[in-house]
Order: structure tokens, then C-alpha cells, then sequence
């Protein structure tokens, strides 16, 4: 099967183009309700250290000095550095929490700092983090973990680079997100070609292991020709991965949106043609579409690990490390443990005060049951591996698919008839038309979908 072929069909993304999950996890976040608390959380963990299950860690650094209004992340704008330092406190407070609970043994395989920009804080900061982490979690020193940080170009330099690189880091995602100067100025972030490429090459030098791109289609004042030449550019500065993310204008949730001018987003129709040319673009460079919003060169882990159907997805995206337990520490973090998802308080505050009265700060959560979890594995066959063997389910859950998803028939029949998916008595399997739109084939065996506010989420293109 060619992995990285898609095909355009517009008349069947007009049909299928719905609002719909993202799918890092199933059941999503909106089913998170505050019955699961830290009882729950200290359970999980004990399963976790019998299980000698390696470990994920994702840390979130909240902070940022400038504030992008496109942005939907959990964030604490400010220009004031030394707020840093009493989070960073309540963060080292929570590592020390949760590691008592886990084994020492368990080998941390995947680290990722995320935010806000955690560049925001001092080298003498990040040297502060990284010694607690290794001093509470076995960190690994021989370069083989999986260990990235999220880059805000105009907060790093030669020697940030150098010291993340130092301090075991070995993967970068740098936030680009449009490089002509009209839309940066509408979205309130000013950043040169020269400064991103200063980073890349930074990186480059000092062997960092892959260096991923984020853009954004949909942005104001973006039009096709303005996109294609900013991907014209990312293309020549070889990433090895890109995501290319649709904006989602929801300025009702997010309030930073509400600086944006409507009325100067590209239509419906221009968005459209943005991600068609993009994918030509992107394709005839060499990349493949490993799905959703992502693309990679034909050598890296991802794209070998789609060919090989190992691919996963969790709480960071696709990865290679779908198997370890996913420890979210900071404000906002979400845990994915066996079958237990929670997240931390939202809100800075409540965060910073639980852990100053020595508790966690879990505020919510889920833990899944039987049919959640036969889902999880449909919906993660699909988005991933873009095909679905009906023995492999059945013989993992015990269970005949056809009787068990009956009802669900007459609608994926109608997807085949459409020519989104292929469909017989052994598998489905998602057609390079239907490629693009995954999601709403996911969407199919959502079985809380029904019961949701559409609006909440982001249409698939």
C-alpha cells in the first residue's frame, strides 16, 4: 500500500468535512468528568510500577512574553521572568509526588516539554528542571529516548540550543506558523525566515536527532499564493517532520481570538485550495502523509513505523510510544495511565495551591470501561494504520465485530459507496480519497459523539 498516497476529491470533503475530535485520545477530553480524582490517580500508578511499564513524561511550561492571538493552549502571558521560579517549585513538588509512586526502574523513553514556550525559562531554570527529572525518574543517558521541546525561535539562540542539546534533548518542534509579514502582523507574532533557520541550523550542528515545523492554514490576511511561498521556504529548510494545522477561529472559548478580524479570514473555499497546494507541495518534495495534520520524510520513525503498522497516538500526537504510560506534569497536563485519563487543574492557581498543601493536583479525569476501550483500538487502527483487520479486534476483545457494531453498518456502507473507505467481512480499509478525512470515519464508532456540542471542536479540514 502506498502510505503517502491521497487523493483530492472535493465533492467528498464538502460532504465529510465535519466537526469532529482530534482523537488523541478516546474517549476525549470533553468526557473528563471531576469523579476521578488523585485516589484514582495513585491507583494507576501502583499498575503502572507492577507492570515495570516504560514511562512518557510530558512537562508544560505555561509561560510566554508575547501573546498570539491564534493561540488555544493553556498559557499565562507575561513579561515578568520571575514568575517562573514558584511554579518551577510546584512542579519540582509534583515530580517528587508522583515519582514515589513508580518504580525507579521504569526507563523513561519519551520526554516533551510543551507550553506556552518553554524557552521562557533561564538556562539556570532548565538545568534546575532537568536535574529534578533526572534525580526522581531514569532519565536516559545514552542519546536512545525519545526526548523533544517545543521552540519559540525568538526565545532561543545558539547557545539555548546548546544547552538543550546538552541537557538530553535530541528532538525540536519549532512553532513557524506563517512567514509573511501581513499575516504575522495580524496574528500579533513578528519572526524572520532568518531567525527560524538560525535555530534549524543550530540544531543541525549539534546533532539534534529531528527537527519538526508547525504551520497554519486559515490565518488572516493568508491567501493560496502567500501559503504556497511560505511552504516554499519550510520545503527548503528540510524539516524531518511538519504538521500543518487548520485554525479553528472559536473566539466564543478562546478570548486571545477575539483581536482577530473576521473579516480577514480566508474563505471556506480558499482554505481548501491552501491545503491541496501545500499537500502537492509537500509530496512532490519528497513527504509522505502520515495523517490528520502531519507529514514526514520518507526515513523517519513515523513514516517506518506506519509502514510497519506500529504507529500510535496519544496525548503528544502520532508516536512511536503508544506502549508507555504517560505521566502530564504541570498545569493543565493530562495523564494517560492503562486506562486512566487526568488532567491537572487548569488554572494556575488552583494548581500552585493543591501542591502547596502537599496534594495533587488532579481535578478530573475518566477511566475507560470495556467499550471504551475496544473503541480506543478501532479509532487508533484507523487514524494510524489507515486499515482495520475485524480478527485482530475480535480475537483481542473476545467479541464478533459485525454483531457487535450492527448498527453501524448502513453508515459505513455509505462510506464505501462514496469511495472514502473499502469495506468486506475482514476489514476496512480508509481509500486514498478518504485519507484526508479519517476523522470522520473515527467519528462512526465515537460513541459519546451524539450526545456533544459539535461547535466544541475543530472541523476535520
Amino acid at each position: 500500500m502506498m502510505l503517502d498516497a491521497i487523493r483530492w476529491d472535493t465533492d467528498l470533503i464538502r460532504r465529510y468535512d465535519l466537526a469532529g475530535p482530534r482523537y488523541t485520545s478516546y474517549p476525549t477530553a470533553v468526557q473528563f468528568n471531576s469523579q476521578v480524582g488523585t485516589f484514582d490517580l495513585f491507583h494507576a500508578l501502583r499498575d503502572s510500577r507492577k507492570s515495570q511499564r516504560p514511562l512518557s513524561l510530558y512537562v508544560h511550561v505555561p509561560f510566554c512574553a508575547n501573546i498570539c492571538y491564534y493561540c488555544a493552549c493553556n498559557k499565562v502571558i507575561t513579561k515578568d521572568r520571575g514568575r517562573a521560579q514558584p511554579y518551577l517549585q510546584r512542579l519540582e513538588q509534583e515530580i517528587q509526588l508522583i515519582a514515589c509512586h513508580l518504580d525507579p526502574a521504569q526507563k523513561v523513553e519519551q520526554l516533551h516539554f510543551g507550553g506556552g514556550t518553554p524557552t521562557f525559562l533561564s538556562h539556570d531554570e532548565l538545568r534546575q528542571l532537568m536535574a529534578h527529572l533526572r534525580k526522581h525518574f531514569n532519565l536516559l543517558d545514552d542519546d536512545s529516548g525519545d526526548y523533544g521541546i517545543e521552540i519559540d525561535p525568538r526565545e532561543a539562540d545558539w547557545s539555548t540550543m546548546g544547552l538543550l542539546r546538552e541537557l538530553g534533548f535530541n528532538r525540536v518542534s519549532i512553532g513557524l506558523q506563517d512567514l509573511d509579514p501581513a499575516v504575522q502582523r495580524a496574528v500579533n507574532r513578528l519572526q524572520s525566515l532568518e531567525e527560524t533557520r538560525a535555530v534549524i541550523d543550530a540544531a543541525r550542528t549539534l546533532q539534534f536527532r529531528s527537527i519538526n515545523i508547525d504551520l497554519i492554514y486559515g490565518l488572516p490576511r493568508q491567501t493560496p499564493d502567500n501559503f504556497a511561498r511560505t511552504v516554499e521556504e519550510v520545503i527548503n529548510l528540510q524539516p524531518d517532520r511538519l504538521s500543518v494545522f487548520n485554525y479553528a477561529h472559536l473566539p466564543e472559548r478562546f478570548m486571545p481570538q477575539r483581536r482577530i478580524n473576521s473579516n480577514e479570514l480566508p474563505t471556506p473555499a480558499q482554505k481548501l485550495e491552501m491545503l491541496q497546494r501545500t499537500i502537492e507541495q509537500l509530496t512532490a518534495a519528497g513527504y509522505r502523509y502520515i495523517g490528520m495534520d502531519h507529514f514526514a520524510l520518507p526515513d523517519d520513525e513515523l513514516a517506518i513505523a506506519q509502514e510497519e503498522s506500529t504507529l500510535q497516538r496519544n496525548f503528544q500526537g502520532y508516536t512511536t510510544h503508544g506502549h508507555c504510560d504517560l505521566i502530564g506534569l504541570g498545569v493543565s497536563a493530562i495523564s494517560q495511565i492503562g486506562d486512566l485519563y487526568c488532567q491537572n487543574s487548569s488554572d494556575l492557581n488552583q494548581y500552585q495551591s493543591a501542591l502547596d498543601s502537599s496534594q495533587l493536583a488532579t481535578s478530573r479525569g475518566l477511566l475507560c470501561n470495556a467499550d471504551d476501550r475496544l473503541r480506543r483500538a478501532v479509532i487508533q487502527q484507523l487514524i494510524c494504520n489507515f486499515s482495520l483487520e475485524f480478527a485482530q479486534i475480535e480475537q483481542a476483545f473476545n467479541i464478533d465485530f459485525q454483531g457487535y457494531f450492527g448498527e453501524l453498518w448502513p453508515q459505513l456502507h455509505n462510506m464505501a459507496k462514496d469511495g472514502l473507505i473499502e469495506l468486506d467481512n475482514e476489514r476496512i480499509t480508509v481509500l486514498p480519497a478518504g485519507r484526508l478525512l479519517v476523522r470522520s470515519v473515527c467519528m462512526v464508532f465515537d460513541a459519546y459523539l451524539e450526545h456533544h456540542n459539535r461547535q466544541r471542536f475543530s472541523r476535520v479540514i
